[in-house]
């Protein structure tokens, strides 16, 4: 099986919300590349931010990409976004967190990548999982044992960013992750992730069968529950050319996965790797 095999059906919806006078996030479904983008700077300085995320990505839509193509790409819109800061006294930045379709060792994996706190999920088998790491000041603390995980949601300093393209740190992580037949993915803004439990995202995923409703879905939760801020989603169903099951675990994998994601039942398939 290769990344040409793969038949994807995907979704994606970008909502102002309902207490923003303007959209500073962006989406980019570009086939074999996924992303959102949240711009931060305020009006002009942040959307002008996102967007340029964006166009570094908008070159590899269609081809054959590679985890180096990834890092050209980030290398790219930070220097972009840094020409942009230059020109605003507030400065601008955007967080990203994306999907790549990529070929490693003979078979199809999702090159996972964030920077900041935006979000990739999977859904499978009705559970979720968060792939990525809050790039976040109440993230850290909590990682650092100074901030129990149920204080994180009442922590006033929760949206403190601690990396972003633009900003000092604009690191990516990234993993590389067996394509499964039947998951779903989501990416999304803190737009969604800050205003709609996990919970209720896992059941909205579970309740609604094409990507279309369960994109629709799911910006209507976060509007129903405040809209305080742009909220944007993407989502992707694989529907055939990927592995029929995850591989089986193995204790390098384990060993490599452990330090990079939380949740158990994907260790042994995730590897880090480094995309610049």
């Amino acid at each position: 099986m290769t990344v040409s095999s793969v038949v994807l059906n995907v979704a994606s919806l970008t909502d102002t919300g309902l207490k923003r006078t303007a959209n500073e996030d962006s989406v980019l479904v570009a086939s074999p590349v996924f992303l959102v983008a949240d711009g931060m700077g305020g009006h002009e300085a942040g959307d002008r931010a996102s967007a340029a995320v964006v166009d570094a990505f908008e070159p590899l839509r269609g081809l054959t990409v590679e985890v180096a193509d990834i890092g050209d790409a980030l290398s790219r819109a930070s220097a972009v976004v840094d020409d942009i800061s230059a020109d605003h006294k507030r400065g601008a930045g955007s967080t990203v967190t994306g999907v790549a379709l990529v070929d490693h060792e003979g078979a199809p994996h999702w090159l996972v990548f964030n920077v900041g706190d935006s979000r990739v999920y999977r859904h499978h088998g009705n559970e979720l999982t968060q792939l990525t790491i809050d790039h976040s000041l109440g993230q850290e603390l909590v990682d650092a044992g100074e901030l129990r995980a149920e204080d994180l949601s009442t922590f006033s300093q929760r949206n403190v960013i601690t990396r972003a393209i633009g900003a000092p740190d604009s690191t990516a992580d990234s993993w590389l992750l067996p394509v499964v037949d039947g998951e779903r993915l989501l990416l999304c803004s803190d737009g969604l992730s800050g205003e709609v439990s996990d919970e209720a995202i896992r059941a909205t995923l579970t309740m609604n069968g094409r990507p279309e409703s369960a994109a629709a879905a799911l910006v209507s939760r976060a509007l129903k529950a405040g809209g305080r801020d742009n909220v944007s989603v993407v989502v992707i169903d694989v529907i055939s050319g990927g592995a029929r099951t995850r591989p089986d675990d193995s204790e390098a994998g384990r060993e490599a996965a452990s330090t990079s994601l939380t949740d158990s039942s994907l260790e042994g398939t995730t590897i880090p790797v480094r995309v610049r």
